[in-house]
C-alpha cells in the first residue's frame, strides 16, 4: 500500500493552502487528470502574470509621470516584468508538482526552472541598476556623487555585484557548497592572473579611466594614431570610439590609459576653435582682407558669436601675406563641414573683391651654350 501511495499522482496533487475554498472542488476533480490540471495551472498563472503586469504599468505610469516620465517608465516596466516572471515561475512550479513526477525528477525540473529565472533576473537587474543610476544622477542636490562621468563606474560595480550574487545563487540552487570554491579562489586567482594579464590590465585601467575621467561619454577625442571620434562607451575591457565615417573603433583600456589623448570636448566648454589659413598677394589691402574674413565668419549661421571671430596676420610668406581666421563652433563634430563652407565662401568673396590668392612661382633662366659667359663686373 505504501508503494502504491508513492507512485499515485493523485495523492500528490493536494490543493495549495492559498487556493480559495470555492475552487477546491474543481481542483480535486482535475487532480484525476494531472496533465490537464498542470495545463490549467500554467494557463491561469501566465494569465495572472500578464494581467498583473498590465495593471502595474497602467496605474504606475500615472504615478511616475509626475516625476521623471522617461526613466520612471523604464524602471516601472522592468519591475512589472520581474513581477510577471516570478508569478509565471510559481505557476510552472505548481504545474510540475501536480504532474506527480518522482521526487528526484521534480527536484531537477524545479532547479532548472529556478536557474532560468535567475539568469533572466540578471539581465533585468542590470537594466534596473543602470536606470536607477540615471535617476539618481538627475537628483544632483541629494546625490552629487552620481553624475554623468561617474555613472559608468557605478554601473561597472553594480554589474560585478549582480553577476557575483547570481553565481552564488546558482551554486546554492544546485546544492554546490561555495565555501570550497572560495577556498580555492586564491590558487585559481594566481593562475588566472598569469593567464589573463592583459584582461586584468584592461579591467583595472577601466576603473582608473572612469575614476580619473580624462574623457567622458560624448567627448570628441584624437588618439596618437590620428583616429578621431566620439566616445560612445567605456566598458570593462575596452573603450568604444565612433568616427565621423560611422566606423566604431574598439581600443583596449590599457592602451587608452597609457596613450596621449587630445580631448577636443575638454576645457571650459565643448566649443571647438577652427583655424583657417588664408594667403593673399603682396600689395593687397591688409585691412580690407581682415574685414572681409571676419565678415564671412560672422555671417555664417553655425559660427559662434561668443567668442567672436577674429583674424590674425601670421607673417610674410615666400609669395603671400599669411593670415589666419579664428572662429568657434558649438561642437567638435561640426569642424569639417563648417571649414568647408567657410573656405568656399572666402574664395568667392576674395574673387569679388579683386584680392588675388597667389601661388608659388619660379623664374627659370636658360643659358645659351654657344654664347660666352659674361665677365663679372668689377
Amino acid at each position: 500500500m505504501s508503494a502504491q501511495s508513492g507512485t499515485n499522482p493523485q495523492l500528490r496533487a493536494e490543493p495549495p493552502a492559498w487556493l480559495p475554498e470555492v475552487l477546491e472542488a474543481s481542483w480535486h476533480f482535475l487532480a484525476n487528470y494531472p496533465p490537464v490540471l498542470a495545463l490549467v495551472v500554467m494557463v491561469v498563472g501566465i494569465a495572472l502574470a500578464v494581467l498583473g503586469r498590465a495593471f502595474v504599468l497602467h496605474w504606475g505610469t500615472k504615478l511616475v509621470s509626475r516625476t521623471s516620465p522617461d526613466l520612471g517608465a523604464k524602471f516601472l516596466r522592468i519591475l512589472a516584468n520581474v513581477a510577471a516572471l516570478i508569478v509565471a515561475y510559481i505557476a510552472l512550479v505548481v504545474a510540475v508538482q501536480v504532474m506527480g513526477f518522482s521526487e528526484r525528477v521534480e527536484q531537477v525540473i524545479i532547479r532548472i526552472l529556478l536557474s532560468l529565472l535567475i539568469l533572466r533576473l540578471i539581465k533585468s537587474a542590470m537594466r534596473a541598476s543602470h536606470v536607477g543610476l540615471e535617476i539618481l544622477g538627475r537628483v544632483r542636490d541629494r546625490y552629487a556623487i552620481v553624475e554623468e562621468r561617474t555613472i559608468p563606474l557605478f554601473d561597472l560595480v553594480m554589474t560585478i555585484l549582480i553577476i557575483g550574487a547570481a553565481a552564488y545563487a546558482l551554486l546554492m540552487v544546485w546544492d554546490i557548497n561555495p565555501t570550497a570554491w572560495l577556498a580555492s579562489a586564491g590558487v585559481i586567482g594566481i593562475a588566472v592572473g598569469f593567464a589573463a594579464r592583459d584582461t586584468l590590465a584592461n579591467l583595472f585601467a577601466g576603473f582608473f579611466i572612469i575614476a580619473d575621467s580624462p574623457y567622458k561619454l560624448g567627448d570628441y577625442i584624437v588618439l596618437d594614431s590620428g583616429d578621431r571620434g566620439e566616445i560612445t562607451k567605456v566598458g570593462i575591457r575596452s573603450t568604444r570610439l565612433l568616427t565621423r565615417d560611422d566606423v566604431e573603433i574598439i581600443v583596449p583600456n590599457s592602451e587608452m590609459a597609457n596613450a596621449k589623448i587630445f580631448n577636443e570636448s575638454g576645457g571650459r566648454w565643448v566649443k571647438f576653435r577652427i583655424r583657417l589659413k588664408v594667403g593673399v598677394a603682396y600689395g593687397s589691402d591688409v585691412d580690407a582682407v581682415v574685414e572681409l574674413l571676419e565678415q564671412v565668419a560672422a555671417n555664417h549661421g553655425t559660427v559662434c558669436r561668443d567668442p567672436s571671430p577674429r583674424v590674425r596676420m601670421r607673417g610674410f610668406g615666400d609669395s603671400s601675406l599669411d593670415f589666419e581666421l579664428l572662429c568657434w563652433v558649438d561642437h567638435p563634430s561640426e569642424r569639417g563641414v563648417v571649414t568647408h563652407e567657410l573656405y568656399m565662401k572666402i574664395y568667392k568673396e576674395l574673387g569679388k573683391a579683386g584680392i588675388e590668392i597667389p601661388f608659388p612661382q619660379r623664374d627659370l633662366w636658360v643659358r645659351d651654350p654657344g654664347r660666352p659667359a659674361e665677365e663679372p663686373s668689377a
